[in-house]
């Protein structure tokens, strides 16, 4: 049986995000944001020319820029930043810029707010550029004396943070590219990698927890479980042990496959696709970056990929990808391929710096 083989790594957009905001001309918008007189109108640009000038910006301002994200309707960077000078700067360096309230090391503190007051299971908060503030999530588990703490801190924070209801429950998603199986349960095969010369495939750390030796859908063993980390991060090496196919590209469950050849780090508002063995393929877009996330059984994942992509159980370890660029495993989230939710996601960069891998 053929092996869909999926790809490595890097490819950067900086800064804490890019999301879809329409707006046009150079008009400052939202998010406690005031306008500036006009100045060169904004730059029309691709999502990594568009990271480029985000990592450029984020070295010129330094602590004057509050995060960035990607129009991708209008084609254009948006820069938060904190008074008019960093405004100029950004538009005349192409960038759409928005004057905002809080600075990245204000929201970075209400995070750690959160961690030390109110970490409870079934809770998940990450930065949203387009909000300039802390998106907290509880889901539907979370107790009414527990929603009670938890709108305490977040009140406590002011305009740095805000709380939202899910009415799906966050889980890692057990049972997802192409299925991967052992000990009774059933995940999905993230990218295929190169270590060390040798074939290797990544996956969640959740699934290489539980289960140490996989086979593909057929019964066949092909892999044994190396490295894993769970819970913290998610993610989990297996090294191929049977001479199978195994080619750097993700199932598109219509008869073709799309080709990987690096992997990349995500940017809020870019547009994103998910491959699963449970739900096959879906798409949509990020929606926040560095996510912590309180899994109902107490296991705590930090900075994941929040998107608005839908998943179920055996999608986990499946590939999030961008074109030809491999993202993000699949984590967990709330909700289904019918109602919607939240799907977070581990990034592929980190797994593979982690684990000294290629895509390949």
């Amino acid at each position: 049986m053929k092996h869909r083989r999926i790809p490595r790594r890097r490819v950067a957009i900086a800064g804490a995000g890019i999301t879809a905001l329409v707006a046009a001309g150079v008009t400052f918008q939202t998010a406690n944001a005031s306008e500036t007189p006009k100045t060169p109108a904004p730059q029309t640009l691709s999502l990594a020319a568009a990271g480029k000038l985000a990592s450029a910006l984020g070295e010129t301002l330094g602590a004057d820029a509050a995060g960035t994200y990607y129009d991708a309707k209008a084609g254009q960077l948006v820069v938060n930043v904190l008074d008019e000078a960093a405004a100029k700067s950004a538009q005349t360096a192409g960038a759409r810029a928005r004057i905002v309230e809080n600075s990245l090391a204000e929201l970075t503190g209400a995070r750690a707010t959160l961690k030390k007051d109110a970490t409870i299971p079934g809770t998940a908060w990450a930065t949203d550029p387009e909000s300039n503030k802390v998106v907290v999530t509880a889901d539907r588990t979370v107790s009414k004396a527990e929603l009670a703490e938890l709108t305490q801190v977040v009140d406590g924070l002011g305009s740095k943070a805000e709380l939202k209801r899910t009415k799906g429950e966050f889980k890692p998603f057990i049972a997802g590219g192409d299925a991967i199986t052992g000990g009774g349960g059933r995940c999905s095969l993230g990218f295929n990698v190169v270590k060390g010369g040798e074939p290797y495939f990544i996956t969640a750390g959740h699934c290489t927890e539980s289960i140490t030796s996989w086979s593909d859908s057929g019964g066949t063993v092909i892999g044994e479980n190396e490295q894993s980390s769970f819970p913290g991060n998610d993610y989990g090496l297996v090294k191929y042990t049977a001479d199978v196919d195994h080619p750097s590209e993700v199932d598109l469950y219509n008869g073709s496959a799309q080709a990987i050849t690096q992997a990349g780090d995500a940017t809020v508002g870019q547009p994103v696709t998910r491959s699963g063995s449970t739900t096959q393929v879906h798409s949509g877009t990020v929606t926040g970056l560095d996510a912590t996330v309180n899994y109902g059984n107490g296991d705590i994942v930090n900075g994941l990929i929040q998107t608005d992509v839908c998943a179920e159980p055996g999608d986990s370890g499946g590939s999030l990808f961008s074109g030809s660029t491999a993202i993000g495993l699949t984590s967990g989230g709330s909700g289904d391929c019918t109602s919607g939710g939240e799907t977070f996601f581990q990034p592929v960069t980190e797994a593979l710096s982690a684990f000294g891998a290629d895509i390949g």
